[in-house]
Parts: C-alpha cells; structure tokens; sequence
C-alpha cells in the first residue's frame, strides 16, 4: 500500500508494540520521553505468570484486591499472563495517565481496571487508550456498590468501558480472555472446556435435584 505521496507504507509498523523502531516515526526526544514513561510504569505493577503480561489488572486501592483478584485467579488458570498494580486515579493522577498511555505499547492488549465509590479509573483509562477496558465496580461499605458501578457504566460516546457487576471480577477476567482468544486459538480451546465443564456441573445439580424429588 502507497501513501498519498506514493511512498510504500509497512502496514506492520502501525500495530502497537510492533518490532523495529518507533512506529509513528517519532523524534528521537519523544522516543526517549516514551521509554522513560514506560520504566516508570513498570514499577508499578508485579508480572504474574509466564511469558510478557497480556492483561492489566489495576486497582486504586490495595483494599479492592480482596475483589480484584478474582480476575487473576480467573486468567492463571487458564494460562494467561497478567499484571497487577495500584493506580489511583485521583491519588496517582499522572501515573494513571502514563499506565494508560504507555499499555499498548508495553504489549498489554486489555485492561481490567476495579475502583469503588466516585470510580474514575476505568474510564479515564479508556480515555488516553485504544485496546479494550473492562471495569469492574468495587462495592463499599456505603451505598453497596451502587454509586461504583454508576460511575463506571456512564461512559460518554467514544470512550467505552465494558462494565461487569458489581464485584465482577471473576466475569471481568474471562471477559478478558475471551478478548484474548478471538486469536489465541489455544486460549479459545481452553474456554470452551471450562464452559463444557460449566453446563455439565449444572445438568449434575439437575440430576441431583430431580433425584431428591422422586
């Protein structure tokens, strides 16, 4: 393919995360600005898993973990890499910032963003970045979740944000490999065990309940 000039164009090098030089052809400045943003960002989270992390999984508080981890317990066992940090939106503004800008280009393809109360998180991700933000509204002590979830799933036109329920995490980290396996074909083998495995535990529950009933 030809750009307007007719200059030939590697598609390739648009992906995010491609391999061989900065891909929008940026000063050698910016470049430097973009690593020095990624190393920051880097000690933020903890990589959990084999391989490169594919799915973020961030928090404004250490507190919402107790939630959270739902969705990494989701993603080990089906064998995806992931990671885990603390990224306040409204304690960490400009960490949250760089979390975001710098995800696709540190390799991460989804982002399962939990936050409680006046839950900015997820959506100011989804803001400053193109792959896919999965939130999940944490509930608190006042107002059950409600308001979280409110916050999250009233996002403006052009900025979305897959919201689970309320305390979804579990749901959050299969939406989040489901995402990944539509070109994982391994991962997709994976989840249509673990939902083969579902129906077959509630066809037993029905048996069970049939048994009780005769």
């Amino acid at each position: 393919m030809n750009d307007p000039t007719g200059r030939p164009i590697d598609d390739t090098d648009d992906l995010p995360g491609a391999v061989g030089g900065d891909p929008t052809g940026a000063p050698g400045d910016i470049v430097a600005a973009r690593g020095a943003q990624e190393e920051r960002v880097a000690g933020l989270v903890s990589a959990v898993g084999g391989g490169a992390p594919l799915v973020g999984i961030v928090m404004g508080s250490d507190s919402d973990w107790s939630v959270m981890s739902a969705a990494g317990d989701v993603l080990g066992g089906l064998g995806v890499p992931y990671e885990v940090g603390v990224v306040s939106a409204h304690r960490m503004p400009r960490d949250m910032l760089d979390y975001g800008e710098a995800a696709a280009r540190r390799g991460l393809r989804v982002l399962v963003a939990g936050a409680g109360g006046a839950a900015h998180l997820p959506g100011m991700l989804a803001s400053v970045t193109s792959i896919p933000v999965i939130g999940v509204p944490v509930p608190l002590p006042h107002l059950d979740g409600v308001d979280s979830l409110l916050s999250i799933v009233q996002m403006p036109a052009g900025v979305p944000v897959a919201t689970v329920s309320v305390g979804g995490a579990h749901n959050a980290g299969l939406l989040a490999a489901r995402i990944l396996a539509t070109y994982d074909q391994g991962l997709y083998g994976r989840l249509e065990a673990e939902r083969a495995a579902l129906g077959a535990k509630a066809r037993a529950k029905g048996h069970a309940l049939r048994g009780r009933l005769d």
